[in-house]
């Protein structure tokens, strides 16, 4: 942003306000999400995966154990409408290991492969290193608040206004 620009409107090069606070507030968080976005992919790509995959290992790591595909769609970040695809992607770099269920064929169990384990620890140092640089200019009492203000609009989109 130059030194002139002090607002959205003035970042696009909007001459009138927009139709509403929260008009502008959607198109803000937008234009935030992809200049975010847009760092994250370009640094998994630097490592051979997509943000999708990311998140799969990430949640993987974090539970420690195998979980069902159904579990994992659950938590991730972005919904995935071919989540089994992902996965067999997945598998296809050795990045995780697949085991059907004995008693039910249909249930698929999902771990870590030991190359996602040693991927995801070299990535954990740049990537905490990406997120302090995006988020810098935030103190910290900022960063709780915007934190607890989004959780709330997303609270009050699911329960419809």
């Amino acid at each position: 942003m130059s030194p002139t620009q002090k607002n959205l409107a003035d970042e696009l090069g909007k001459s009138s306000g927009f139709a509403s606070l929260q008009q502008e507030t959607f198109l803000n968080l937008l234009r935030t999400h992809e200049q975010l976005h847009t760092e994250m992919s370009q640094f998994f790509k630097s490592h051979g995966i997509s943000d999708a995959q990311y998140n799969v290992l990430r949640i993987l790591r974090g539970v420690g154990q195998p979980m069902q595909v159904y579990q994992i769609a659950e938590r991730m970040i972005f919904r995935q409408t071919d989540i089994s695809r992902l996965i067999v992607r997945l598998d296809e770099a050795g990045l995780i290991e697949r085991q059907r269920c004995e008693e039910d064929r249909r249930v698929v169990w999902v771990r870590l492969s030991d190359k996602a384990k040693k991927l995801l620890a070299r990535m954990d140092k740049p990537l905490r290193q990406l997120h302090e640089q995006q988020f810098g200019k935030l103190s910290e009492a900022e960063l709780r608040r915007l934190n607890a203000l989004l959780f709330k609009a997303r609270q009050t989109a699911k329960a419809g206004g």
